[in-house]
């Protein structure tokens, strides 16, 4: 290989573990999912990697090393030789590192020309956004369902089973903020739950319509309703979620009424 003097960096936090994310380096499907139908790797080394880009534009590349779930390096270049890098003209190298929000992901792309490297920055700008969405995807499959657990929480009266509720589907050191709320941890959480019910008996919540999701937040719209099921608010709320699938924090917006 040319000897390779011109190095792309970039660095993105997602928000999985790293043995979940390095599955995505290693597993065709999933690295299909990030790059395009039809890509495919071989998780060892010697391994061959084939990109298909949207459009039809084909990377080629051959795994060099891999250590799971911390670090893979493979080749990468273009068949007929386009952007001056041809089969094997750069070195892609990719580490894995455990963050308090999940992985950090750490890439280096090495290359013979500055101008080549600079052709490819912002492709890894795009590509590392996919994959971060791509992952999320997988993790936060069930985001929906999670949503409806913590609104169903809010309508428990028992205090022991509101309380074992909350601890199911959220953090122990939870945020929640509204209009007229500014709490942290579960068991406040759980005494200003059942507070509202005092306040506000007969009030349940629940979810409108499909989550939206990005990346580990999800905004779910809901409505608050009597017991003659008359709606009495609604608004949306933002749910940022843990690795492990469980509400790290909340920030709902009423609607005005």
């Amino acid at each position: 290989m040319t000897q390779l003097t011109h190095q792309l960096e970039r660095n993105v936090v997602i928000r999985a573990t790293p043995e979940t994310v390095f599955q995505f380096f290693t597993d065709s499907a999933r690295w299909a999912k990030w790059w395009g139908e039809g890509s495919t790797i071989e998780g060892r080394v010697g391994g061959k990697v084939f990109i298909r880009h949207p459009g039809g534009l084909e990377t080629v590349g051959e795994v060099l090393e891999i250590e799971a779930p911390l670090r893979i390096v493979f080749t990468y270049g273009y068949p007929d030789g386009r952007h001056g890098l041809g089969v094997g003209g750069s070195r892609v190298t990719i580490r894995l590192e455990a963050d308090s929000a999940g992985t950090q992901l750490l890439l280096r792309h090495e290359f013979a020309e500055a101008q080549v490297r600079d052709e490819h920055a912002q492709g890894w700008r795009f590509q590392l956004s996919l994959f971060s969405n791509a992952v999320a995807n997988e993790v936060y499959a069930d985001a929906a369902a999670t949503a409806d657990r913590w609104f169903n929480a809010w309508t428990i009266s028992d205090a022991a089973a509101r309380a074992a509720a909350f601890a199911k589907v959220a953090a122990p050191g939870i945020s929640f903020r509204d209009r007229n709320s500014a709490l942290e941890g579960l068991e406040d959480l759980s005494a200003h739950a059942g507070a509202a019910q005092r306040f506000m008996p007969g009030i349940g919540l629940r979810r409108k319509n499909e989550v939206r999701h990005c990346q580990g937040s999800v905004l779910v719209d809901w409505s608050a309703a009597g017991s003659d099921g008359k709606e009495r608010a609604s608004g949306t709320s933002l749910l940022v979620l843990r690795p492990d699938g469980r509400i790290e924090s909340v920030t709902s917006f009423a609607n005005p009424q």
